[in-house]
């Protein structure tokens, strides 16, 4: 099959008419190719007691025809104490390129024994690789880390976005090789508890402002996603407030953004990457989780302050530029 538009909330299949699975993923653009990698879920079935499949990649020139480029980080199968083993958690892959060597670094979110959030960090000469793990099960700062997202400066300096798990969201300086953070962070979006602590940050830059896209923790029910602004990696962070805010659901279209990037070949365009966790939750339920888990962990409410515009569309292709796009 051959598509012509991307369309949202819809099953994508690659070239050879496979499934798509590069789950909370992200793009990166080289030598006029997009790369598409993320969570590969093919064996995850309900009782099957495997979370993952490793990582998957997919190179594309269109954004719309993806081919499988296979395993770029294959699960370890033979040892359950590997953080690459399929049954455990592992998550939200983030790659990064080291311009100074052009090694490639990729950090995962692993739930380790006892439910520790932790990281594990691997490296390659190639996008495609092979890795090799540098860093395994790690705690950052000393830190339960979440989801997270990595940025890198026009100047080569690396940084870690991260949710403290059900705390704070963290700014970490990495390492010059990106393999480790150097101790110098900042704390931002303080909240008490659960559904209003902020998770799976996004970081984008335009116009010279940063801008980090988070959502509730709501576990894997949508919620209302927020926006900040700031002048500097470290922030301070202004809310901006929704930026969905034309979805009555207030669900992000039940959906959670996971990356963001900018299409090197268009003016002013960026896309965003989200996920449907649970595809079949209709959006009244999905609308009540907040509301659930803020009486679970005994919280306040907090109303949004919507301030940026949407633009829904059930299909769209490379060239609408002119608004944030949505599924139906």
């Amino acid at each position: 099959m051959t598509y012509s538009s991307i369309r949202p909330g819809q099953i994508w299949l690659d070239t050879n008419g496979n499934r798509i699975h590069a789950h909370g993923g992200s793009i990166l653009h080289l030598d006029g190719t997009f790369y598409w990698y993320g969570e590969n879920k093919e064996r995850s079935k309900p009782g099957s007691g495997i979370w993952h499949w490793g990582i998957r990649c997919y190179s594309s020139t269109d954004l719309y025809n993806w081919t499988d480029e296979g395993l770029i980080i294959p699960p370890v199968e033979d040892d359950p104490a590997s953080p690459l083993h399929p049954a455990r958690f592992v998550d939200r892959p983030h790659i990064i390129r080291d311009e100074r060597t052009g090694r490639y670094v990729c950090w995962l979110k692993v739930m380790s024994e006892g439910r520790l959030q932790t990281s594990t960090v691997l490296v390659a000469d190639h996008l495609l690789g092979p890795y090799e793990i540098v860093h395994a099960e790690k705690r950052p700062l000393g830190m339960d880390t979440g989801d997270f997202d990595l940025a890198v400066a026009p100047d080569g300096k690396g940084y870690y976005y991260f949710e403290r798990v059900h705390s704070e969201l963290i700014c970490a300086d990495l390492t010059e090789d990106y393999t480790d953070v150097t101790g110098y962070y900042s704390t931002h979006f303080p909240r008490r508890q659960p559904p209003d602590v902020r998770e799976a940050p996004a970081h984008f830059t335009r116009d010279g402002l940063h801008y980090l896209f988070t959502s509730g923790t709501t576990a894997y029910f949508p919620n209302r996603s927020e926006v900040a602004v700031a002048e500097t990696f470290h922030g301070p962070w202004t809310v901006l407030g929704d930026p969905h805010p034309t979805d009555p659901t207030g669900t992000s279209f039940r959906s959670q953004i996971t990356s963001v990037f900018r299409h090197p070949g268009k003016e002013d365009l960026y896309i965003a990457l989200a996920d449907r966790w649970l595809p079949k939750v209709s959006a009244e339920l999905a609308g009540r989780a907040p509301e659930a888990f803020r009486r679970m962990f005994s919280g306040r409410p907090v109303e949004p302050d919507p301030a940026l515009s949407c633009c829904p569309a059930a299909t769209w292709t490379s060239c609408s530029t002119t608004g944030w796009t949505s599924p139906p």
